[in-house]
């Protein structure tokens, strides 16, 4: 997962750096609104997607993981227990860490919805044919939400025909699912400044776009004088809010700018080669020259195949009729540690509990060796070698027809009642 969170990061600052570098002060607005999305997108796919016909193999010298990022992307946890357990007991401090910051995150958004829902209740509500208008006592405020055009009562009637066909840009060009899609984004993500950053530079294109529709029907001169006065904004991420201090100055900059030529449209073909480079390196196999083996980490053993990256895995005894072996592998796994599991009497009179992490190989015999286990106590650190210890011969995972070596890592929480 650690390593799916580091390429996602590091593809969307590609994406970003490029559109910043090259697109971003092009006036082909819909075009970079539309790069802005799909670019989000491709890089939380692109890291899911490995081709075989771009499969490529690289030397121990070119490319390892550390030994804690090999420890983090082992499989799936696997938790055993004294007694009855509730999930909410049983997560660690990364975990709690990132549920009370998606929580935070989903009150806030929850927060927002009711802020605009309240200000439609409490506002007068005007129905069109294709957009809702809904006029804001003693205010001048000015914003759209999806078909909700939001006008205050304090601005003056004159300008309200501009303020409000710059609104509809935004209602029938669906502006608000963009800033709901990176809205939304935020919370599984809040750790990631760079959704912020994507959802930004999509408001500043919407505020562009806008403005270049409502300045074809209505003078230019007039139009940057109305975007010079002041009117009042809310604090809500996911609105296309007519006046914004911050993107003033940049949309009259933009008014006044010439249109990029044509040709500069190629710019986009960029899009291209940084696809296929990251499916290259997403594709992409390690080796170690010398013996031919795919390595992640250099620990004790220095070739050995993280279980989770291939599917030829070890067989454990049992699996061998089995439709998905790995699947097979890892419940069997995790029934060994439940029926061997026994908390030692000294661990439980000291109250000592926590997380015991351990790694093993399953050699190309298929026997157990190389354990190693970091846990709080050498006491929780001795029953699970010993568990693990105990685990079958097992039929050796194969990678090009070869039996190779495969480390496994998992952890095993102590948890005491009460």
């Amino acid at each position: 997962m650690l390593q799916y969170l580091m390429e996602t990061l590091a593809f969307q600052l590609i994406f970003l750096a490029v559109f910043d570098l090259f697109l971003k002060k092009e006036t082909f607005f819909q075009l970079n609104r539309a790069y802005l999305l799909i670019a989000f997108i491709l890089s939380l796919v692109l890291p899911l997607i490995k081709i075989e016909a771009l499969k490529t193999v690289l030397s121990q010298e070119a490319i390892f993981y550390p030994d804690f990022l090999w420890e983090i992307n082992g499989s799936p946890m696997m938790k055993s227990k004294t007694t009855e357990s509730s999930f909410w007991e049983l997560l660690d401090i990364h975990e709690w860490v990132f549920l009370f910051g998606a929580a935070t995150l989903t009150i806030y958004f929850g927060a927002k919805l009711y802020r605009i829902q309240s200000m439609r209740n409490k506002g007068t509500v005007r129905y069109y044919s294709n957009f809702t208008k809904v006029v804001v006592k003693q205010s001048k405020t000015a914003f759209s939400f999806f078909k909700l055009v939001f006008l205050g009562d304090g601005i003056a009637k004159e300008k309200e025909p501009q303020i409000l066909a710059h609104e509809l840009v935004h209602v029938k060009q669906w502006h608000s699912l963009d800033l709901l899609f990176f809205e939304l984004m935020r919370i599984p993500f809040w750790f990631n400044p760079l959704v912020y950053f994507y959802q930004y530079r999509i408001a500043e294109l919407h505020e562009y776009i806008a403005d270049a529709q409502v300045t074809k029907s209505n003078k230019k001169a007039h139009y940057e004088l109305l975007l010079s006065e002041v009117f009042q904004t809310q604090n809500l991420s996911f609105v296309n809010q007519f006046f914004k201090t911050s993107l003033t100055k940049k949309r009259i900059v933009m008014l006044n700018k010439q249109k990029s030529k044509i040709i500069f449209r190629t710019k986009y073909a960029l899009l291209l080669p940084l696809v296929f480079g990251i499916l290259l390196y997403t594709s992409c196999e390690i080796q170690n020259k010398s013996e031919g083996e795919l390595i992640t980490s250099q620990v004790k053993t220095p070739s050995r195949i993280p279980f989770g990256t291939f599917d030829n895995v070890p067989v454990f005894p049992g699996c061998e009729n089995s439709s998905d072996r790995k699947t097979c592998f890892l419940e069997m796994i995790n029934e060994h540690i439940r029926k061997n599991f026994n908390y030692p009497k000294e661990a439980q009179e000291q109250g000592i509990e926590g997380r015991v992490a351990v790694i093993f190989t399953i050699d190309t015999n298929g026997n157990i060796n190389d354990i190693e286990q970091r846990g709080p106590s050498p006491i929780l650190e001795a029953e699970v070698k010993r568990i693990i210890q105990r685990l079958p011969k097992m039929k050796p995972g194969t990678l090009n027809g070869e039996a190779v070596n495969v480390a496994f890592s998992t952890p095993v929480v102590f948890k005491l009642n009460g």
